[in-house]
């Protein structure tokens, strides 16, 4: 592991109660393991977040240079919508916007 480095951190009182309630239910060691762990989470779910945002940059890219591509009727596409939505019987009342 590298270097440790004790920082101050203030918490609002309900996570400090998380927190050392975490510890006193044995879950944890210390609350310096509490925070590490949350810390570790926090990086992963920002890691996988910005794969997802670069998995659709690359799937936008590749739809954008995919040969058959074309523009959309916008009318026939809310026509078809319209269509779909009175079959189900819902939309009754969004008619005519």
């Amino acid at each position: 592991m590298s270097s440790i480095e004790k920082i101050s951190v203030a918490l609002p009182a309900d996570m400090l109660a998380l927190v050392r309630a975490a510890v006193e239910s044995g879950d944890y060691a210390t609350t310096s393991e509490v925070v590490r762990e949350a810390l570790r989470e926090w990086k992963g779910r920002r890691e996988t977040r910005e794969t997802a945002f670069e998995d659709i940059r690359r799937l936008w890219r590749e739809g954008l240079a995919s040969p058959g591509r074309h523009e959309l009727d916008k009318e026939l596409v809310k026509r078809e919508g319209r269509r779909r939505l009175a079959k189900t019987g819902a939309g009754k009342s969004q008619r005519g916007k």
